[in-house]
C-alpha cells in the first residue's frame, strides 16, 4: 500500500510512517514521530512537536507513537514526550478533530475520539472508545477511564471512572449507558456495573475503599474493570453533584 506525502506537507527523513499514511498540505510530521500503517494527517496538524515545557531542550530525543487507522485533522497538535527515550502514546483508530491538543506523555487508547478544540494536558491517560466533546479541558495527570463521555466545555481537574459521563466542573451525571451498549454487552453486564456504580458513588466520600471491598466479588470483566479503576491515580475522582443513580 503506497504511501502519500502531499506537495507542500513537511516530513523529516527521520520520521517513521507504516504502509498507506497520507500526508496532506501544510501538515508536519517531525523525526520524533511513529506512524502507523494508514493513518491520515490533515493540512495545518503537527506530530511530534516538542513539548510545551519551559525548560525542554529540543535535543532531547523522544517520541510520538501513533496507531494505525488514526485520523488527525486540520491544525491537530500531537507533542512527544518530555522524557529522553520515552513516548506520547496513541493507540489505533483514533479521531482528531480540528485544533484538538495531545499534550506530553499521555497515552490515548485505541479508538478515542477527541471533537474539536479539546485538550489533553500533559501526562493524560485516556482509555478505549472515549468521547471528549469539544473544547473541554483535561487537568495533567488525569485519568479518564474506557468508555467515558467529557461533554463540550468541561474542566475535568480529577479522575472520570470507566464508563461513566462528566460535565461542566467534574461533576459526574451518570454511566455512558449507550456507549455500554455499543460495546454489545449483555444487560446483566450492564446491570452490574450499575449496581456497583451505586455502590461505589452513591455516598459521599473516598469511593477507593468501597470499590476494593467489592472487587472480590464481581462477576463480569466489564465491572471488574469499574472497580479496578478505583485503585489508582493521584487526582481524586469526579462524584456525583446528586446521589448515584446510574
Amino acid at each position: 500500500m503506497e504511501t502519500r506525502i502531499h506537495p507542500a506537507a513537511h516530513v523529516d527523513k527521520e520520521a517513521q510512517l507504516g504502509a498507506g499514511v497520507e500526508v496532506m498540505p501544510g501538515a508536519v510530521v517531525t523525526k520524533w514521530a511513529r506512524i502507523g500503517d494508514r493513518a491520515v494527517i490533515h493540512p495545518g496538524a503537527v506530530v511530534g512537536g516538542d513539548p510545551q515545557y519551559l525548560s525542554f531542550d529540543s535535543a532531547t530525543p523522544s517520541y510520538v507513537n501513533m496507531g494505525k487507522e488514526t485520523v488527525v485533522r486540520e491544525s491537530v497538535t500531537l507533542n512527544r514526550s518530555m522524557h529522553e527515550g520515552q513516548a506520547t502514546s496513541i493507540g489505533e483508530r483514533c479521531f482528531f478533530m480540528a485544533c484538538s491538543h495531545v499534550g506530553h506523555d499521555c497515552i490515548v487508547a485505541d479508538d478515542v475520539v477527541l471533537a474539536n478544540n479539546a485538550m489533553l494536558a500533559g501526562h493524560v491517560e485516556v482509555g478505549a472508545f472515549t468521547f471528549v466533546g469539544g473544547g473541554a479541558g483535561i487537568h495533567q495527570f488525569c485519568r479518564i477511564g474506557p468508555v467515558g463521555m467529557i461533554a463540550g466545555l468541561a474542566r475535568v481537574t480529577k479522575d472520570v471512572p470507566a464508563f461513566c459521563m462528566v460535565a461542566e466542573r467534574d461533576e459526574l451525571t451518570g454511566l455512558n449507558l449507550v456507549g455500554l451498549k455499543r460495546r454489545g454487552w449483555s444487560r446483566e453486564v450492564i446491570m452490574e456495573i450499575k449496581e456497583n456504580y451505586r455502590a461505589v458513588l452513591g455516598e459521599v466520600g473516598n469511593p477507593r475503599p468501597r470499590a476494593a471491598d467489592r472487587f472480590a466479588a464481581a462477576e463480569s470483566e466489564p465491572a471488574k474493570t469499574f472497580l479496578k479503576f478505583f485503585e489508582g491515580g493521584k487526582r481524586g475522582f469526579a462524584q456525583p453533584v446528586r446521589p448515584a443513580s446510574g
